[in-house]
């Protein structure tokens, strides 16, 4: 399928923490292809980090977080992932975004469900699927991470550094 529409496939790599200033910490996935060297670094928020690091190394949170409860949604409704795509830019107010699909299987038949990368991605996690990247979203990887700019150098550090690790550190006077 991905041969014939031109997308790429893609799995996720890791969650890293990169910088574009001192006082600016922020959040990428990185995805790498399945077959030759392609890679996408894809900006995602601290809370989508948090629970994808999680999941990519095999550590459990303390409570559910939305992406748990969503693939407990599916299973129990008896649905699957059967694939992610990244398919398009999405115009936001600095600029553009990357948008995704998910497409579901489930009693009802196939369902597109429109979804920020980082969510769906969260959920393959939970719930292995083909991951499929647009040529337009390559390119524009590709373009943003060119050039001397502080978000390019940030790209660009994020497919060179370490996997995200977190610690759950006790609470004191914490209640569940």
């Amino acid at each position: 399928m991905a041969a014939d529409t031109g997308f790429v496939e893609m799995r996720l790599s890791k969650v890293v923490a990169v910088s574009s200033a001192p006082d600016d910490a922020s959040f990428c996935v990185v995805l790498d292809a399945v077959s030759g060297g392609r890679r996408l670094p894809i900006s995602i928020g601290p809370t989508e980090a948090v629970a994808l690091s999680a999941s990519l190394r095999g550590t459990g949170l303390p409570r559910p977080m939305s992406p748990q409860f969503a693939a407990g949604l599916v299973r129990a409704l008896g649905g699957r992932v059967r694939q992610v795509r990244i398919d398009r830019l999405v115009p936001v107010h600095d600029g553009h975004a990357y948008g995704s699909t998910l497409e579901l299987e489930g009693a009802s038949g196939v369902e597109s469900v429109d979804a920020r990368p980082s969510d769906a991605l969260n959920l393959v996690a939970l719930l292995p699927a083909p991951i499929l990247v647009a040529p337009e979203v390559l390119a524009d990887a590709e373009a943003r991470m060119a050039g001397d700019s502080p978000e390019a150098a940030a790209l660009r550090r994020a497919l060179d550094s370490e996997q995200l690790a977190w610690r759950r550190e006790p609470r004191s006077g914490h209640r569940p």
